[in-house]
């Protein structure tokens, strides 16, 4: 878009110019369109370019390993977050959203594993940071899948605005290794969140679209998850 940049200045320049060289003359092109309509037509492609580009969402925030294809993980585990938060209810409504994001993404196969099922209390896990190679592979045995992804809520506030903290990954059960990981804030007062919750809506939402919808995500708690959960699933 900076070619644009550069042609809006050098029609203003030249409109200064003219200006200032023969006072009280109008200046006009061929078809009688006066140069300020032309300055206008091209703030307005200038202005919506740059809307575009701030409406993309962030890549920094998340790691995804370049030697590994996700596609060949088979089925993986979502297992129910850990909270951090004020709101234990956070953990299933969280956890619930995201894996319906992955499941439109047809990655790979899912299934979520909550914290009180059987399998997963007899392998006595909860609050272990990393695991072993044993551990990884009691897990693969037990919940019969290839990978597991685990994480924590660091953040939930409902007021004075919404904001969600999540810290996940994802490991290859057969190996070891780290396939995905992310953290990050979503923060309903940011700028560019707005910016991202619109590019939501446009995108996701297009059949009865309408501003009205963006304000909902930016105070509705389960309309801003499912938002975070879109972005956590276009990571992978």
């Amino acid at each position: 878009m900076s070619s644009i940049g550069t042609v809006l200045s050098h029609l203003w320049l030249s409109r200064l110019f003219f200006v200032a060289r023969y006072p009280g003359q109008s200046l006009r092109i061929e078809g009688h369109k006066s140069w300020g309509t032309i300055l206008l037509l091209l703030t307005v492609l200038l202005s919506g370019c740059r809307t575009h580009e701030a409406a993309a969402p962030p890549a920094d925030y998340y790691y995804l390993n370049p030697d590994k294809r996700l596609t060949t993980v088979g089925r993986v585990a979502v297992v129910e977050l850990e909270n951090d938060s004020s709101y234990p209810q956070m953990s299933a409504d969280i956890t619930g959203s995201l894996f319906r994001a992955l499941q439109k993404k047809q990655v790979f196969g899912l299934t979520v594993v909550r914290r009180d099922n059987p399998s997963w209390r007899s392998l006595q896990l909860d609050g272990e940071p990393t695991y072993t190679l044993d551990q990884l592979s009691a897990i693969h045995e037990k919940l019969k899948c290839d990978g597991i992804l685990v994480g924590t809520i660091t953040e939930f506030r409902p007021y004075p605005h919404m904001a969600v903290g999540l810290r996940l990954k994802l490991l290859d059960l057969r190996d070891g290794q780290l396939l995905w990981a992310l953290e990050q804030i979503w923060d309903s007062a940011d700028k560019t969140v707005e910016k991202r919750i619109q590019y939501y809506f446009e995108s996701e939402k297009r059949e009865g679209f309408a501003p009205l919808h963006e304000q909902l995500t930016a105070v509705s708690p389960l309309e801003f998850i499912k938002f975070v959960s879109y972005e956590v699933a276009e990571t992978l």
